[in-house]
């Protein structure tokens, strides 16, 4: 994903969110992220 974003190619928090989302929706009752403080200030 930062490679992704650093290329220009997807929006970084368009994509983490929906990843994480994805995650849950799919039954996912813990996630690890390297993306948590970032998802965390997004949701605010």
């Amino acid at each position: 994903v930062k490679a992704a974003v650093q290329n220009g190619w997807v929006d970084e928090e368009r994509i983490v969110l929906e990843t994480l989302t994805s995650f849950k929706r799919a039954g996912a009752d813990l996630i690890l992220t390297y993306h948590a403080k970032d998802a965390a200030r997004w949701i605010k």
